[in-house]
């Protein structure tokens, strides 16, 4: 059996109405804080919940709500002088994926020398010094919550890295799937195939173990049988709390194994074009990066590809790992994601940019298949245009 180290060292608070805690949870680690939030008017109802929740617990609160989609170093710092200038000894991250990270890099930067890109995965990484994290998520496809990772991209140079390091994983997750019932149906779509990429690439990771290939497959067992009911009927809290799981899954298999060549692309993506979602950009790379990558794992695409089709236990491993490909391209036709690059408003010159920028971060050498930067020049125009 194969040797491996599996570390998850966040406290997992799950269910209904769990962000009600976040008082009591909170002041463990400081009597001052910062929220990190976002501005939408369905973040700020949440927001106000839990500054009441907060100040009811004692705690002295001051409250950030200057982060957007994709954020940059410039909006990190300006969170971490609200945290210097308030003597903050926590920081609570309250929305989806990009709030939670920005929180992350604020407790980062508000207690490091520098800035927080100075402290990025090409570095030694941050200090003890990092103040602790709350990760309260709204969304269920980042699984940051549980996470060592923040991803954050430089301002000026367009370039979109991450911070990887144990001393920002969360002390404490709250995952109150009640929280993204108000997620729009495309959010939902784009955050649930985000968390089906974490587990997929997870599993097929080149530094997978054992115990991440268990947890992987069953959040790719979830999310297949629950996004679709989550699409249709938003209000369907059995659906949601299934897909607020399989995401913290995602968190826990890809803060073990890593992701591969479509994340490590998709974040330059949002870099040069943050117009495009996370998600989006996953979904228009999945239909090539599935063809380009399963010869080299044949086994494991055609354990996935059972799991979307069962009649696929029937035949060899050599068929169902080329359907499993059909299989994904179903599944995104299915969640509304069938898309392109070009309708994404992303031109032929940002694909040059992004691929000449695809070995800047190493995910893409978890891959099963090692690309090229010209194989990933080829694969990006491949994604152009979605036919069919």
């Amino acid at each position: 059996m194969k040797e491996f180290t599996y570390y998850a060292p966040t406290e997992i608070l799950f269910g209904c109405g769990k962000v009600a805690e976040i008082g009591n949870v909170t002041k463990r680690y400081g009597k001052r804080a910062l929220l990190v939030t976002g501005s939408s008017k369905s973040t700020e109802v949440i927001a106000e919940k839990a500054l009441r929740f907060l100040q009811e617990a004692g705690i002295d609160t001051a409250h950030f709500n200057g982060v957007k989609p994709n954020p940059t170093t410039d909006i990190v710092t300006e969170g971490a002088a609200i945290a210097k200038k308030h003597g903050v000894q926590v920081v609570v991250g309250l929305g989806g994926g990009s709030c939670v990270d920005t929180a992350k890099a604020i407790a980062v930067e508000a207690t490091n020398e520098g800035t927080v890109w100075d402290y990025n995965c090409h570095t030694q990484g941050p200090t003890e010094k990092t103040l602790p994290i709350i990760a309260v998520g709204t969304t269920a496809g980042t699984g940051s919550q549980v996470t060592q990772c923040s991803v954050i991209t430089h301002t000026s140079s367009k370039d979109k890295s991450a911070i990887w390091h144990r001393n920002i994983f969360p002390k404490v997750a709250i995952v109150d799937p009640d929280l993204t019932a108000s997620m729009p149906k495309q959010i939902t779509a784009q955050t649930g195939f985000d968390a089906f990429c974490h587990n997929f690439e997870a599993y097929i990771s080149v530094n997978t173990s054992p115990m991440v290939e268990k947890l992987a497959l069953e959040a790719i067992r979830i999310i297949v049988e629950n996004l679709p009911k989550a699409l249709k009927n938003g209000n369907d809290m059995e659906a949601r709390s299934q897909m607020a799981w399989a995401d913290t899954l995602g968190g826990m298999t890809n803060s073990n194994a890593g992701v591969t060549l479509p994340h490590g692309l998709g974040m330059q993506v949002g870099g040069h074009c943050p117009q495009v979602s996370h998600g989006q950009a996953l979904a228009a790379f999945y239909p090539v990066f599935t063809r380009y990558t399963y010869p080299a794992a044949v086994e494991k695409f055609a354990a996935v590809g059972r799991i979307f089709n069962p009649e696929l236990c029937d035949r060899d491993n050599a068929y169902a790992a080329e359907q499993c490909c059909e299989e994904i391209d179903g599944f995104l036709k299915c969640i509304g994601l069938w898309i392109g690059y070009k309708e994404l408003d992303v031109s032929m010159e940002d694909i040059r940019e992004i691929a000449d920028c695809g070995q800047v971060l190493g995910d893409y050498l978890n891959n099963p298949r090692i690309a090229t930067i010209e194989e990933m020049y080829e694969l990006l125009v491949n994604s152009y245009e979605r036919q069919g």
